[in-house]
Formats: C-alpha cells, structure tokens, sequence
C-alpha cells in the first residue's frame, strides 16, 4: 500500500504563491491601464482627437485605444463629439474647481518661500491683488541683520513694489497707466513715468520685477508672478534686501531663483508651462 508523503503545508504554501502571484499580475495590469487613461487623457488637452489619431499618438489598436476612451467617457473624463474626436469631459471640470476651491495659495506656498529664504538669506513675500494694492499674506524673515518694514497683512502700492509690479505683468498698458497715475496722485511715488513704462515692459518681456529702492530707502527686491491652473496671476512673491547686498549683477542672477520659486509655487496650483493666460480685462 503506497504511503502519501505529500506535505499539506508545502502544497498550502504553493497554492498561495501562485494567487499572490495572480494577483500582483492583476495589480500590474490595473497600474498599466490607469496609466493608459492618464497618458490619454493628456493627449487631449488641446482639444477634440479622433480615434485613429488618438490610437497613432498612444502606440495603441484601435480597439485598445476605443476601449479605453470609452471608459473614460462613461465616467464624464472625456467626451466624445461626432466628426470631431474625443475631448475633455465635464468631470475634470468638477473636480478642477474643487481642487481650485481647497487650495490655499499661503499653505501651498510656504514651503518654497521657506527655500527660496533659506537658499538666499533674504526676506521673502508673498502677496495677492486687493484692489488696487498689493495685499502682503506672509513673510519669511531672512538672515540678514535687514529691516524690512512690511507686516503680513499691510497693503502696498502696486506701481512702486516689486510684488506690486508682479502682480500687474499681465495688464493692459491702460491698466499701468491708471495705476501710476493714482498711486502718483496719492503721493505714493514721484517716479517718471516714461522711463516706469519702459522698465515695466521690460519686467513683462521677464517674468520678473524689480524695486529698485521706489518703496523704501535703500531696499531692493526681486519678485514674480504666481499664476494657476489657467495662467491667471493669483499671487506674487518677492525677494527683498538692503541695497548692499543687492546690486545690479546680484538682482539678475536672482531673477532666475526667484522665478523657478514662483513656478514651482504655480505648478502646485495646477499650471503648466506654456499655458497662455486670457486676456485680463481692463480694470476701471
């Protein structure tokens, strides 16, 4: 009579390697076509696709490609338009503004404000458009035994502050020229404005501005815009120092600091580079 040596637990232990074994197969398979999705929803962006076009840009078939499009129109992350192909479905716009909605530019950006300070031991803004001032939300004391005059919560004017300035980048000359004129009336600046506009064009062309000692005695900054998911500016921040530490050649190597800042700070709100913002309307 033949005696079963067979081990339970040896055959036990065989049977679960091979379903963990199935499993991670299926997990891989999951991973593969969630990133499928993702990488197709990005071939949209810029608007309607059609299958064959959309297949060729995934390196998919047809029916790979028409299968997963499918399912994303079944969940409202495309849509699908006759003749045209499939785009952007409304679900993406649901939870665009909800993302827009919890997003707290001061806690989004604290963390890079802290790096920027750190790297450069100069105090760091950040600011925001409040009619027509510069609204100052935090500040990052630096290292520097400098006095910066400016508390979270103070106003500045927008034409003489490098976050100001900033902050106006994207407007219209019009809008520049209202702004001067006020702030020049309230006594906010004597500058001339000629030679104010040919800078601030200089400013726009960089995506940088500068205060060139226009707020307060012997103190310069840097600063940039902060834009969101649609290229809006929503914010700017600044680098600011004693005139000393901040001559010409020292405030152009910043720029590039001081900018990449502000996109880090913008790509954690949702732009993307390139990104061309609508034209702002002229404020009155």
């Amino acid at each position: 009579m033949r005696q079963n040596t067979s081990n339970p637990e040896s055959e036990s232990s065989e049977i679960l390697g091979r379903e963990d074994k199935k499993a991670d197969g299926a997990k891989a398979s999951g991973s593969q076509t969630l990133q499928r999705g993702l990488d197709l929803l990005d071939q949209v962006i810029d608007g309607p696709v059609k299958l064959a076009d959309l297949s060729e840009r995934m390196g998919l078939t047809r029916s790979t490609t028409h299968r997963l499009a499918n399912a994303l129109v079944e969940r409202g992350f495309l849509t699908f338009l006759p003749r045209e192909g499939y785009q952007l479905g409304p679900k993406l716009l649901q939870l665009g503004f909800l993302a827009q909605s919890q997003a707290d530019v001061v806690q989004i950006a604290r963390p890079h404000l802290e790096q920027l300070a750190a790297a450069s031991e100069d105090t760091v803004h950040l600011g925001r458009l409040d009619g027509d001032q510069a609204l100052y939300l935090d500040k990052i004391p630096g290292r520097r035994r400098v006095d910066i005059s400016s508390r979270i919560g103070d106003r500045h004017p927008l034409t003489s502050t490098g976050l100001g300035k900033a902050l106006l980048l994207d407007d219209a000359e019009s809008t520049w020229r209202r702004a001067f004129d006020t702030e020049l009336e309230a006594g906010a600046h004597s500058a001339d404005y000629d030679l104010w506009l040919e800078r601030m064009r200089g400013y726009a062309a960089q995506g940088r501005a500068f205060d060139l000692e226009e707020n307060e005695d012997q103190i310069r900054c840097v600063a940039a815009p902060v834009r969101d998911a649609s290229g809006v500016i929503v914010a700017a921040i600044s680098l600011s120092s004693a005139a000393q530490y901040m001559d010409d050649a020292r405030m152009q190597t910043l720029s590039s600091e001081v900018r990449d800042a502000a996109h880090r700070i913008s790509a954690d709100l949702g732009w993307t580079p390139g990104v061309k913002p609508p034209r702002r309307p002229v404020r009155r």
